[in-house]
């Protein structure tokens, strides 16, 4: 296979870490050539990791696309809000691309990017990776060889994780959705893409209920200060209490590199004195909800619930399956699948070894088959095409419409 460039928009946790690590691992199929991040020194992190030369660093992506193509694909791991230009922009240019989720959250938006993915010729991919997982493709083996039957009914929950709740979705990037998207776009749309795939159907009608109940300024205990640093009375008693679950917390390490470069422990602190992720969780500016849940019909007569909420103890998926002739339960993030056969009476679990890397491993899965399809020049299955992940979006869109109406049921 030949060795694949690369340039990437947007050098952030999602871009840098978790996806562009892939060239730090296997350099010989793919390597970085040009980023873009207006943040000078995740840029140069960035530059130095990949050895890139100063010429082709820039503050925004909009300069790196005024560039004559400088390498195969593209990575545009830019906010929520801000794919659709540089998506537009790099297939004037003619590269490959592979696109963070959500695409938008905009349908005028959604439905163009897709018409893009049908003509431009070249390989238009989304970040659903969990189609890349092996927790899910096994599940979608059992389904097509009729292990249980035929389909009938889908119950998924989504377990934010209660620290992972307050780091992204109050303190953090996505806490708004007049700045980011909403909840179940920005957290669910990959969730709504992994249903249609395994449904394998079309989604008729959504209706949804769910709201913000707990992070909100008139649940603050008394006396709590705007940063939790600023001597807070509660700080034995809080969940939230930012200093404990950085610094102490087992997940607090890697999510502590997202608020400053210095992880030492007086670096931490510094950043938590004054900082957004030092702020209480009941004195911020967010807006997305903390809990909500999302009923489903699809065209082949299955339904699904799903259930996404940030009062979890741990951040996962799992996913209970109902077919005529059996029951397959699993948890992605405890890499096991459970069948139960009714007819036989037979249950056997299924134990998967995958390496706990981002998503169970379907981060790096993901970014191999993504650079096996660019140096194949598009020939093969693409797994997350742009114009597939579009109805995984207008699910979601769907799903925040029929919330903010009460439960309407919203028609596809």
């Amino acid at each position: 296979m030949k060795q694949v460039t690369a340039i990437l928009a947007g050098a952030g946790q999602r871009g840098m870490r978790a996806y562009a690590s892939y060239a730090l691992e296997f350099p010989n199929e793919l390597k970085f050539v040009g980023v873009a991040e207006p943040d000078n020194m995740r840029r140069e992190e960035f530059r130095g990791k990949h050895h890139i030369s100063a010429e082709n660093c820039y503050s925004s992506w909009q300069e790196m696309l005024e560039q004559p193509k400088m390498a195969d694909c593209i990575l545009i791991c830019t906010m929520d809000n801000m794919h659709y230009e540089p998506v537009k922009k790099a297939v004037e240019k003619g590269y490959h691309i592979l696109c963070e989720k959500p695409m938008s959250s905009s349908k005028m938006e959604l439905e163009e990017m897709a018409a893009m993915a049908d003509e431009s010729g070249k390989i238009f991919s989304i970040c659903h990776v969990l189609r890349y997982s092996p927790f899910f493709r096994e599940i979608k083996r059992l389904l097509h060889e009729g292990t249980i039957g035929r389909l009938v009914t889908v119950q998924h929950i989504e377990s934010v994780g209660f620290w992972h709740m307050a780091h992204s979705f109050v303190r953090g990037n996505w806490r708004n959705s007049d700045e980011s998207s909403c909840m179940i776009l920005q957290k669910c749309c990959h969730d709504m893409d992994i249903l249609l795939w395994l449904v394998e159907g079309h989604c008729k009608r959504v209706s949804s209920f769910g709201g913000l109940t707990l992070f909100r300024e008139e649940n603050a205990p008394k006396e709590a200060p705007g940063h939790c640093l600023d001597g807070c009375p509660n700080r034995n008693e809080c969940p939230f209490y930012a200093p404990h679950f950085y610094l102490e917390h087992e997940q607090g390490f890697a999510f502590s590199e997202g608020i400053t470069p210095d992880t030492s422990r007086e670096g931490i602190l510094n950043a938590l004195k004054t900082g957004p992720f030092g702020r209480c969780v009941y004195h911020c500016d967010n807006n997305v909800v903390d809990h909500q849940v999302v009923n489903l019909e699809f065209d082949n007569d299955v339904t699904v619930n799903m259930t996404m909420s940030a009062f979890t103890e741990k951040c996962e998926r799992i996913i209970n399956l109902m077919g005529t002739k059996g029951q397959i339960r699993g948890n992605m993030e405890e890499n096991y699948i459970e069948v139960m056969d009714f007819v036989t009476g037979h249950h056997y679990k299924i134990d998967l070894a995958i390496p706990m890397a981002g998503h169970s491993g379907s981060d790096q899965r993901m970014m191999k088959d993504f650079t096996a399809l660019v140096a194949a020049d598009g020939y093969g299955d693409n797994p997350s095409s742009a114009a597939d992940a579009v109805e995984s979006h207008m699910m979601a869109l769907a799903a925040e419409e029929s919330r903010l109406k009460n439960g309407d049921v919203i028609t596809l």
